[in-house]
């Protein structure tokens, strides 16, 4: 038998993927979205609106080149932020998407996963969340 503890838990509906409140900060600015978990996905990126919405030349941040699992490809500009999700901070880079036609916001490994501990009771519809080193 195996105990973890979290200090958030938050329900969610899952009728389409695992949606979470978060918030961008850069510097005095930040904004508020929605983003999915995917484990899937290498980084955390991002439609490229938010970013402008911080001020951000976005293609001045580190090109990167992300493919889909529909064998499309697209992208991204890395920018270092902080990122706040369900009362746990994270600094580091995340993408913003070149295309203003990308429409989607996902939260991956890198940047977010690999810096906390989370826990899905998807029957409860329940994620429980702690930074790594809580």
């Amino acid at each position: 038998m195996y105990t973890l503890e979290f200090p958030q838990r938050y329900p969610y509906e899952s009728s389409h993927g695992i949606s979470v409140p978060i918030r961008l900060r850069l510097g005095a600015k930040d904004v508020g979205l929605l983003a999915k978990i995917d484990t899937g996905a290498e980084y955390c990126i991002f439609e490229k609106a938010y970013g402008v919405q911080l001020g951000l030349v976005i293609e001045s941040g580190e090109a990167k080149q992300f493919g889909t699992a529909s064998g499309g490809s697209f992208r991204a500009f890395g920018h270092q932020m902080t990122m706040e999700v369900l009362g746990c901070s994270f600094d580091g880079i995340v993408y913003f998407a070149e295309d203003v036609g990308f429409s989607r916001n996902v939260l991956g490994r890198n940047g977010w996963l690999n810096k906390c501990r989370v826990a899905i009771v998807d029957h409860d519809q329940l994620l429980y969340l702690g930074e790594y080193d809580q």
